[in-house]
């Protein structure tokens, strides 16, 4: 998904996902005289996994390698979901590296409680009548279909490690101009986060899609390039 063009898109796929996915809306956007790289992230695709857990950081700085690598300067910087989770705390560390930042469906924001919260407390009230039932049955069809039980080895804690992170601090220190996308439908990430983003980040503007879930790129490709394209022509 690469092409000689002047300005690039750099595309940071979601968790279990990869570049390929990208391509529909890939396409789109380099038809409007854009490079678009959307590269697999250690973990994914065709990526290998990292050496150890890896946390946000981690990430951040195999991003940077990357683009020194590409020899990318001032590009366009677009995040889905874990991916968001990186180009927040990417670009709140080198701003300078980055011309203008899409969120698209973003994690980042820590929920109150979790199914990793649950299963720890599950622990503590074990007494409660009928709870050992309770547990497995939500262990049996509800947790086992969640990210953290569909990783693997270094993966899995990776995943832990990312979602303890709550990246709320490093919104207000975004300073470059920045257009956050949400389906009004989304069940993975709450539209609650798109406007607790909006409200944190000085210079930023909320797109809202109406009847989309959480794949965008997947189930409106045109109509999300179309709002990528206005925010960056």
């Amino acid at each position: 998904m690469q092409q000689s063009q002047e300005k690039t898109i750099l595309i940071l796929h979601g968790w279990g996902s990869f570049s390929e996915k990208w391509r529909k809306t890939g396409d789109l956007l380099s038809k409007n005289n854009f490079q678009v790289i959307a590269p697999d992230l250690p973990g994914f695709g065709k990526s290998s996994d990292p050496p150890k857990p890896w946390d946000v950081d981690d990430y951040v700085e195999w991003v940077k390698n990357f683009i020194v690598q590409k020899k990318l300067k001032n590009f366009f910087l677009l995040g889905h979901s874990f991916g968001g989770r990186v180009a927040i705390k990417f670009s709140a560390k080198y701003p300078e590296k980055v011309e203008k930042l899409i969120l698209v469906s973003s994690a980042g924001i820590k929920p109150k409680t979790n199914h990793l919260n649950f299963l720890a407390g599950a622990k503590k009230v074990k007494w409660l009548p009928g709870f050992s039932l309770t547990r497995k049955i939500f262990y049996k069809y509800i947790l086992r279909k969640t990210d953290y039980f569909k990783a693997k080895g270094v993966m899995r804690e990776t995943f832990k490690k990312i979602i303890e992170e709550d990246l709320t601090f490093h919104l207000s220190k975004i300073k470059i101009s920045t257009l956050i996308i949400w389906g009004d439908k989304d069940k993975m990430t709450p539209i609650s986060d798109a406007y607790l983003m909006n409200r944190k980040i000085p210079n930023s503007k909320l797109e809202i899609l109406k009847n989309i879930g959480h794949f965008p790129y997947l189930k409106c490709p045109e109509k999300l390039s179309e709002i990528i394209l206005k925010f960056i022509l």
